[in-house]
């Protein structure tokens, strides 16, 4: 006898895997009272030295 295939197991998961190459990036901004608060924020890999470039300024 054939195996059941459960209707929730993803058979093709790696087959049409579609992935976007991401990064994350957190700067740390100095607030007026000296304390630091963390801004993350997810871009493309290509748009990281712009978002850095941004972030600095």
């Amino acid at each position: 006898m054939a195996k059941r295939v459960s209707k929730n197991q993803r058979t093709d998961r790696i087959q049409n895997a579609q992935g976007k190459d991401m990064a994350k990036i957190v700067a740390a901004v100095k607030k007026e009272n000296g304390h630091y608060s963390f801004r993350q924020k997810m871009v493309p890999v290509d748009e990281v030295q712009d978002e850095l470039k941004a972030a600095r300024s």
